[in-house]
């Protein structure tokens, strides 16, 4: 096993191989994203991580899933396939909420929609057992991960096996993937059957036997793809399980395997993640690509601060792919990689972003998390923020000071919105993020006005946002800057009556604009409100939920939160009666919309 020289691309030709002496390589990743040699794209910071533990690594990246060939570009890799649908799930990325096929895709040369295929982890990985009937399989990535149970599957709407269970590949690594795919690749090395690979923190495996003691066992699979409560008990049994410090083993029977997933992988330490950030990315395309990779626009001039997530929305995977435990990178890792972003010629001074799954997140937590687990039996910010909780922000403020210092940044943003209920307990970082860190508008998810809908979004009550709102403002003219907030919205949230969505429009309307950022939701593998989608009610309290599930509520309780578009006159009529809100038929004030439709376009 030889290191590559930095500022190369890992090989996707057997023309590069061979420019860098190779006449195989030890694994080989197949992904669904175009190749972008980027810290934000997980296929290509696999690779690195491989890569920087003594492994040669090839890419191939959006094979044509037609031709059986265009798995076989780098031949046989000497030790395993590593397969991935990508950055984002093939059928999220291929589908509207509504089930419409997109044309685009961010992930691919020129934006070019369907290069990926649907399920593209299974599809992938029957492709390669065609030619390399024995060589082993590891499939990973946000599409593995979570669907490594029995899961709902809201395209097929029905409960679909484990991932595992349905592909031929043998081993699957959920999460964040650094440590489990090293610890399984160095066993491969050392000459270890993948059938004999056992117990790595962070990954599953399928065996016919069971040899293990002490484990969770959920209802089979037959039992949760035809009883809904059984379902739902099994989403909490092991969504009560992902923690490192005290998450069990837990199985799962399916028809033709036994599914085993071990606990989760220990957090990443400080140093961990800056040695993983700190490699030679080069930030760049594969120069193989003539287009451009619109995804990476985004991404170009952000930094990833920290992982995980201890929000605990209902609708949100990152709980069960990330963890609860927040993970930060030290300020002086996030320094030089800023000065190498300096140092490109596209870079205009402008850091678009610096954060994780919620920005104002970093180096927060509780002592009891580091030493012991995420609280089981509550959660860090619903209903109220605990006690316990760190609700300092001194170290991303010397964070955004340390960044915004660098010699050639001109301005340090906030991109991936903040969690405003927790940016309230500290009134300095409010203060900084207003004088140095927003671009104008300042981007925030209060998701719903409803109560019943919040609490089943597992999100603070609109209250709190509106009191977000007023200090927001008064720091803004106490500083003397117009600058905005940007609210989200969900349409459609298990929960949310009709009534409750006309209520939202109503908010909407008396907010005095225009709302752009309106998300219907998407029925996910292993979210809370999936769950609660498919099974009526909440595992937790076993209460029923409401659902909207009909196509054409759905689109109602959508076109309520933009009546004004002509568009969507008809359907916001129709909701309107349906509701029994006649009253916001008419010229008046508080009216949505008037008696006759306006001109413009029928949906």
């Amino acid at each position: 096993m030889k290191k590559r020289s930095s500022g190369r691309f890992l090989p996707m030709s057997l023309e590069e191989m061979g420019r860098l002496g190779w006449s195989q390589p030890d694994v080989i990743i197949v992904s669904g994203d175009a190749y972008v040699d980027h810290p934000a794209f997980g296929p290509a910071l696999v690779g690195r991580v491989l890569e920087d533990a003594g492994y040669r690594v090839g890419m191939i990246a959006i094979p044509d899933f037609r031709d059986k060939r265009a798995f076989d570009v780098l031949g046989e890799p000497r030790l395993c396939f590593c397969v991935s649908s990508g950055n984002v799930d093939s059928m999220v990325n291929n589908y509207t909420a509504n089930k419409r096929i997109r044309t685009e895709d961010d992930y691919a040369p020129g934006g070019k929609g369907g290069l990926r295929p649907d399920r593209a982890v299974l599809v992938y990985c029957n492709r390669i057992r065609e030619t390399y009937k024995s060589k082993p399989i590891v499939i990973g990535g946000i599409e593995a991960s979570l669907r490594r149970f029995a899961h709902y599957d809201y395209w097929d709407d029905k409960v679909r096996q484990s991932i595992l269970a349905d592909s031929p590949a043998d081993l699957l690594v959920y999460g964040m993937a650094e440590k489990p795919i090293v610890e399984v690749v160095h066993q491969l090395n050392s000459g270890k059957a993948i059938g004999d690979i056992k117990g790595i923190r962070g990954t599953s495996t399928k065996t016919r036997e069971l040899d293990i003691e002490g484990f969770v066992e959920l209802p089979d699979y037959k039992v949760v793809s035809t009883d809904k409560m059984a379902y739902a008990r099994a989403f909490k049994a092991y969504s009560d399980e992902q923690d490192p410090f005290y998450g069990r083993v837990v199985v799962q029977r399916h028809p033709k395997t036994i599914v085993v997933q071990n606990p989760p992988p220990m957090p990443m330490t400080t140093a961990e993640l800056d040695h993983v950030y700190g490699l030679p990315y080069t930030r760049r395309p594969h120069p193989s690509y003539k287009e451009e990779i619109p995804g990476l626009r985004t991404v170009r001039f952000s930094i990833t601060s920290h992982r995980g997530c201890f929000g605990g929305c209902a609708f949100c995977a990152i709980t069960n792919h990330q963890g609860r435990i927040v993970q930060s990178r030290s300020i002086e890792s996030i320094v030089e990689e800023v000065k190498k972003l300096v140092k490109m010629p596209e870079f205009k001074g402008t850091i678009t972003d610096i954060g994780g799954p919620t920005a104002d997140m970093y180096m927060l937590g509780c002592e009891k998390q580091s030493k012991y687990g995420a609280c089981q039996d509550k959660l860090c910010l619903y209903p109220k923020a605990c006690p316990s909780l760190k609700r300092d922000h001194g170290d991303l403020i010397k964070l955004l000071k340390a960044v915004e210092s660098v010699p050639g940044v001109k301005n340090v943003f906030i991109g991936s919105g903040i969690r405003y209920d927790l940016a309230m307990q500290d009134e300095d970082y409010l203060y900084h993020i207003c004088e140095h860190n927003v671009s104008g508008q300042l981007k925030v998810a209060p998701e719903h006005v409803s109560k019943a809908v919040t609490d089943a979004m597992c999100k603070p009550s609109i209250e709190m946002y509106e009191r977000f709102v007023k200090r927001y403002k008064e720091i803004n003219r106490e500083l003397g800057k117009e600058q905005y907030i940007i609210p989200y919205f969900i349409s459609g949230h298990p929960g949310c009556t009709l009534n409750d969505a006309v209520q939202l429009a109503e908010y909407v309307r008396d907010m005095g604009y225009y709302v752009e950022q309106v998300q219907d939701f998407t029925p996910t593998p292993s979210t809370l409100s999936t769950c609660m989608y498919y099974t009526g009610y909440n595992p937790y309290t076993e209460k029923e939920v409401y659902v909207p599930r009909s196509v054409d509520e759905r689109r109602m309780q959508r076109a309520l939160l933009q009546y004004k578009d002509p568009a969507n006159y008809d359907l916001v009529k129709k909701a309107l009666q349906k509701a029994g809100r006649k009253d916001l038929i008419g010229y008046g004030p508080k009216c949505l919309i008037p008696p006759t439709r306006p001109h413009g376009r029928r949906r």
